[in-house]
C-alpha cells in the first residue's frame, strides 16, 4: 500500500459474506481493514473499506464487483509535508477468489477510492489498493 509519496506496507485482514443462487448469481458483502504499522516518524493508521457487490460464483471461483465506502485516519506524507489525513471516500471494488484445494484458495482484491477534501499534506484524487492472499471458504449446506 502506498500512502502519499512514501511507500508503507499494511496488514489487511478482510472478511466477506456471500450468498450464491443455483444459477451462480452472487450477492456479497466485504469489509477490508488495512492497518498501517507505525514508523519512526508516523503513527499507526487505519483505512477501512466496506462494499456490497454482485457477481458470479462456481465451485472453483467467485468473481464480484460493486460500490464501496472507505473511512480512513492515518498519517501521510506529501512532497514536503507530513501530517494526519482523515476522511470518508466513495469508490468501487472488484474481487476474485480461486479455490484450488477444496475450501482453500487465493483471493485478489482491487479497490479504487475517490479521496477528496482539503488537506495541506495530500491533494484529493484517486487512491488505489491491491490486496492478495490466502482465502478459506466456509459454507453451510
Amino acid at each position: 500500500m502506498v500512502v502519499g509519496a512514501v511507500p508503507r506496507f499494511a496488514v489487511s485482514p478482510h472478511v466477506g459474506m456471500s450468498w450464491r443462487r443455483e444459477s451462480g448469481f452472487l450477492f456479497a458483502f466485504h469489509d477490508l481493514c488495512s492497518i498501517l504499522p507505525t514508523t519512526k516518524r508516523l503513527g499507526v493508521g487505519v483505512y477501512n473499506q466496506t462494499s456490497a457487490a454482485i457477481g458470479y460464483a462456481s465451485e472453483k471461483f467467485n468473481l464480484s464487483a460493486g460500490p464501496s465506502i472507505s473511512v480512513y485516519s492515518m498519517d501521510a506524507c506529501g512532497a514536503t509535508l507530513c501530517g494526519p489525513v482523515v476522511g470518508l471516500a466513495p469508490g468501487g471494488h472488484a474481487q476474485v477468489n480461486v479455490y484450488f484445494a477444496g475450501r482453500l484458495g487465493v483471493s485478489v482484491r482491487a479497490n479504487v477510492d475517490w479521496v477528496g477534501g482539503q488537506s495541506l499534506v495530500l491533494p484529493g484524487g484517486v487512491a488505489a489498493m491491491l490486496v492478495a492472499g490466502p482465502v478459506l471458504r466456509w459454507g453451510f449446506e
